[in-house]
């Protein structure tokens, strides 16, 4: 199965019992680190999650990811927090974080740093426009290396 499509697959499987819960599902990814494949399911809710959070959801989707089994090697579960510098990836982040400070930093750069904070002003097809002190700037979601949020302002 291909990373995308699982990654598809338990989102899927995960969504109604965060619902159920009360929580928000972030994200879901499915990276490998060394020579183990982990699952990581990222929650949040109004107020932020804690640890019974996470550990409800860990274990309501337990038996469920089990028996539609969409990966096929074995994996490490962690169910967490994005974080308060979480990345963001898809469209609802970057709707939800409209006016918010947010971390760029891109692949490469032609017309400024690589690296670079403000406030997130425009997202729309895939193009981000944000401003800094030093102007706004517009690029494409494909040529960031990461977007985070900037909750902090630093």
């Amino acid at each position: 199965m291909a990373k995308g499509s699982t990654v598809d697959a338990v989102r899927a499987l995960v969504q109604p019992y965060a619902d159920q819960l009360g929580l928000t599902l972030w994200d879901v990814t499915f990276t490998k680190e060394g020579a183990s494949w982990y699952l990581r399911i990222y929650i949040d809710k109004e107020g932020g999650v804690n640890i019974d959070d996470c550990a409800a959801l860990s274990r309501a989707v337990d038996e469920p990811l089990d028996e539609a089994d969409p990966i096929d090697k074995a994996y490490f579960l962690e169910v967490c927090s994005p974080g308060i510098e979480r990345e963001l990836r898809r469209e609802e982040h970057f709707m939800a974080y409209l006016g918010q400070r947010i971390k760029v930093k891109l692949i490469r750069s032609e017309d400024g740093p690589r690296e670079f904070s403000g406030t997130l002003a425009d997202y729309r097809d895939g193009m981000l426009t944000v401003e800094t002190e030093q102007g706004a700037r517009t690029f494409s979601k494909k040529d960031a290396a990461h977007i985070n949020a900037d909750d902090f302002g630093g």
